[in-house]
């Protein structure tokens, strides 16, 4: 047997994220993980350096997404961590498999309150699948191995790692744990026989996909399974990557404010195939779409996660598989002789079709609308476009139409500034593709210090910060609860435009639709990350309605909240 030399446990921990295929590290430096940070420094691995831990993390949680993956990050002890909080939360919450290594003091002064200690377990337990603290360098490699297996498998999700200082410094002779692969879960041949016979007697059949842990072959296999049965599918809240828009299946996105006919199809179906996706409030309308616990329609629950089975919908078929492996096994389910519902795929699609075709009119010169479908027919076809929380992410989500698969960067989870930092992960993980992010003006500078990262890094992403002046989707709530009495919701913004040349990068301002292409192409040729400062009216909340429009309708209620 060769004699392993001794390590650090700074060491061990990085040539074991190299042995797992970690490509990239995010991180805020701290004086906690030092020996860490000096062992990356002859590491094949690229670290990235940003500007705030929350941005590391969702940069960490996008290169999740497009690689499956986990994305790692390193954050230093207290105030690092609890700054990591907002990105762990959107992992667990959409599903992402992220891995965060925390400083910690040393192990001699753990439980004295020493400066900026946490109890790390205590602090993420509710929010990490699994947090823990390493005591000894020479298990660092099985806590590796076991946070990636932890990460990947059943519903994917975030893990803490904490390491105290010395733990990092302290020597140990040990191997690195092999590359770790998930043991996914595969649907049985009697469940997919039931699955054939309810779709043989079902009428108006409807598939809706999400989740994670999905590749382009399990979408492209489910494409395949789409047309022999004339499906039509819709995506999941902010999961419409999964399936290409242009499909002739293709029915819409289920999410906030969907197309009504979509909504409709799905409610109205005989049988509802759900595949990787929870269906939680935002994709079910409040849990309306389908009923609690046991919905109207015979539903198909396939989740790789057994306990998501029956947590809050009761299925006539319950499927314990991963999207990918569902998605392999699709193969040997037939249709009928005569498909009952023919011509379904089709119609879902020409609602689709219609529904984002063109943007109606909004007060103000600038129409996002318009903006983003300029945008459709112009960026490559595997663009990435990102986006954070807000009511101007209604546009992107509505009007562009995703090709590409997992083109789209986007929380399920609500996260305002998600989406600068996960567009510059994005660029980070492949600086060819076209990555565009979208942000509101409060939801830009949540993040937007990171700006600074992707001038450091050379990453030419293109930002597009919607300015109407307000916490749009807070205010849009707040008109309909509490008519005319604004309260906490009004902004004063910066130029935007400045701020991005401050940092090196490209800035414009733009003011109406029609000077928004010429804007773009002047960005995309600086070769600089840019951000395109676009200002909009704050009457057009949505596509749909505006602010005055929401305040007249709530003034109509009485105290009790009927007409007057």
């Amino acid at each position: 047997m060769t004699d392993i030399a001794p390590r650090t446990g700074g060491r061990i921990l990085v040539e074991g994220l190299a042995a797992q295929g970690v490509g990239h590290v995010f991180c805020v430096p701290g004086e906690s993980y030092l020996a860490a940070l000096d062992a990356l420094h002859d590491s094949p691995i690229r670290l990235t350096v940003c500007r705030h831990e929350a941005g590391a993390a969702m940069m960490a949680d996008a290169v999740a997404r497009l690689t499956g993956r986990p994305g790692v990050c390193m954050v230093t002890r207290g105030p690092g961590a609890a700054n990591a909080m907002a990105g762990l939360h959107v992992a667990e919450h959409d599903s992402v498999p992220l891995i965060v290594f925390v400083g910690q003091v040393g192990r001699a002064m753990r439980g004295r309150g020493a400066f900026q200690e946490l109890d790390y377990a205590a602090v993420f337990g509710t929010v990490a699948k699994w947090a823990v603290e390493v005591d000894d360098p020479a298990r660092l490699p099985e806590v590796i191995s076991r946070a990636f297996h932890v990460a990947l498998q059943g519903r994917p999700g975030p893990v803490v790692v904490a390491l105290p200082e010395d733990v990092l410094t302290s020597v140990a002779a040990v191997a690195d744990a092999p590359r770790v692969e998930p043991a996914l879960p595969w649907p049985g041949l009697p469940q997919m026989a039931e699955l054939q016979k309810m779709l043989w007697a079902a009428e108006r059949p409807a598939m809706v996909l999400g989740g994670s842990g999905w590749t382009a072959q399990a979408s492209a296999a489910v494409a395949r399974f789409a047309e022999r049965f004339d499906l039509p599918v819709a995506c999941s809240f902010r999961r419409a990557g999964l399936f290409d828009a242009a499909h002739p299946n293709y029915a819409g996105e289920i999410g906030i404010g969907p197309n009504p006919k979509l909504r409709d199809r799905l409610a109205g179906a005989d049988l509802l195939l759900l595949v990787g996706a929870r269906m939680g409030e935002m994709p079910s309308q409040g849990y309306t779409l389908l009923d609690v616990p046991v919905p109207r329609q015979r539903l198909v629950h396939v989740h790789p996660d057994a306990g998501e089975i029956g947590r809050v919908y009761a299925p006539a078929l319950g499927i314990h598989a991963a999207a990918r492996t569902f998605a392999a096994s699709l193969e040997a389910v037939q249709p009928p002789q005569a498909i009952r519902w023919s011509g379904a795929g089709a119609a879902a699609h020409a609602d689709y079709l219609a529904w984002t075709e063109r943007p109606p009119a909004v007060p103000g010169p600038v129409n996002m609308g318009e903006v983003v479908c300029w945008l459709r027919e112009h960026l490559p076809a595997d663009a990435i476009v990102a986006n954070g929380a807000g009511n101007y992410a209604i546009w992107p989500g509505r009007f562009h139409r995703f090709r590409a698969f997992n083109a789209q960067l986007a929380p399920t989870s609500g996260s305002m500034g998600y989406g600068v930092p996960a567009a510059i992960g994005a660029k980070r993980l492949d600086p060819s593709r076209t990555v565009v992010a979208f942000a509101g003006d409060g939801c830009f500078l949540m993040t937007g210090q990171d700006f600074a990262t992707a001038v450091q890094y050379g990453l030419a992403v293109i930002v597009v910060v919607v300015d109407n002046g307000m916490y749009g989707t807070i205010r849009m709530h707040q008109e309909r609860e509490y008519p005319g009495r604004v309260s906490g919701t009004a902004l004063r913004n910066p130029d935007f435009a400045a701020y991005a040349r401050a940092f090196g990068g490209h800035g414009e301002t733009v003011e109406r639709t029609e000077d928004f292409p010429g804007a773009f192409a002047r960005a995309e040729a600086s070769g600089l990350p840019a951000i395109l400062h676009v200002k909009v009216d704050p009457e057009a909340i949505t596509p749909a309605t505006t602010l005055s429009a929401i305040r007249e309708r709530a003034g109509r209620r009485g105290p009790s909240g009927s007409c007057q």
